[in-house]
């Protein structure tokens, strides 16, 4: 059942591109600078990190930034939010969505951050109220609607294709030779991947003309998460996560010599309850841990809640191999 699922689905994937691909399908101009950064796979890839650090790049540049993103496991996805004016966070991760409330908390000063399931109107609407100069489209290389200057796409050296089927029986959203429109392939989490060299063949063949980036992830420390908690000192930490991949988060955990005596995971954008705190709590005390770690996905969510256990942000950054080349392509 799943594989005929899975062919209908790519059916209807291949007749979508192809409208677009002929013209049939409008696709919008913008009017500024606008650079793509999406994946192929659904789950985590490590976008979200890249998004931010375009951003940064583009301001640093002197553009007005404007980040536009749909804001998934938000409660109205079709309803249009203001997350941050460029100065503020305005709304909360249940009206803004988790990950752009998260881009919007980093980029206090660089960038305005926008939900909005129509990117076309936000964007028409950001450029009037705020005299944008560049968008960055936040899981944008599905939306074809957009026209862009640059196609960035990620992949996750530890599990590239999921599994090379597509949606429902595998992970893929489109055919892998489609990475073809890509101008940029960045190969996320190279740190955790025993060798690429086959990846990085695999990626040429389907998309010879693209300039493809190798991205490693580092763990910068550990940030306590609300006003009354203490820098860490804790040597057990049980880590929990609601990520696409969370076994990444882990694996770089550990690979970065974080003792991690036990984990839990959560589904993508879970909305953190108090039992799931108390639960959490219990879970780490059983283990033998002395604290809790978790992402700054997650942390957004749980700003608001009462811990009685010490709870700490793994903070990370990322580092690209040839950094100068991420907006080849670009006008």
């Amino acid at each position: 059942m799943l594989s005929l699922l899975s062919w209908i689905y790519s059916r209807g994937i291949a007749l979508r591109n192809y409208l677009y691909d002929k013209g049939i399908f409008d696709v919008h101009d913008l009017g500024v600078r606008t650079i793509s950064v999406g994946n192929i796979t659904v789950g985590g890839t490590g976008k979200t990190p890249l998004v931010a650090h375009v951003a940064i790049k583009m301001a640093a540049e002197g553009e007005k930034v404007c980040i536009l993103t749909r804001g998934y496991g938000r409660e109205d996805e079709n309803k249009r939010v203001l997350v941050s004016d460029g100065e503020s966070v305005l709304v909360d991760a249940a009206t803004g969505g988790d990950e752009p409330v998260e881009l919007a908390t980093k980029l206090l000063g660089k960038a305005i951050v926008i939900a909005d399931a129509d990117r076309v109107g936000a964007a028409g609407w950001a450029r009037r109220k705020f005299g944008i100069t560049a968008f960055v489209l936040d899981d944008g290389f599905q939306h074809r609607k957009v026209k862009r200057d640059v196609d960035i796409v990620c992949i996750d050296a530890t599990d590239p294709f999921g599994g090379d089927k597509m949606l429902p029986a595998g992970r893929l959203r489109e055919p892998v030779q489609n990475l073809a429109r890509a101008d940029v392939v960045v190969i996320t989490r190279v740190e955790q991947a025993t060798d690429i060299s086959d990846l990085r063949s695999q990626i040429s063949d389907r998309a010879p003309d693209a300039v493809v980036i190798e991205c490693r992830t580092h763990l910068l420390g550990l940030e306590p998460l609300g006003d009354k908690q203490q820098p860490s000192n804790a040597k057990i930490l049980f880590a929990f996560c609601a990520l696409g991949n969370p076994d990444n988060f882990f694996g770089l955990l550990r690979q970065s010599g974080v003792n991690v005596t036990d984990v839990r995971r959560f589904r993508d954008h879970h909305q953190y309850t108090k039992a799931d705190i108390d639960e959490l709590e219990g879970a780490a005390r059983e283990a033998g841990a002395n604290a809790l770690v978790t992402t700054a996905k997650d942390a957004v969510k749980l700003a608001d809640e009462q811990f009685s256990f010490p709870c700490y942000i793994a903070e990370i950054e990322i580092e690209l191999d040839h950094p100068d080349a991420l907006f080849a392509g670009t006008a």
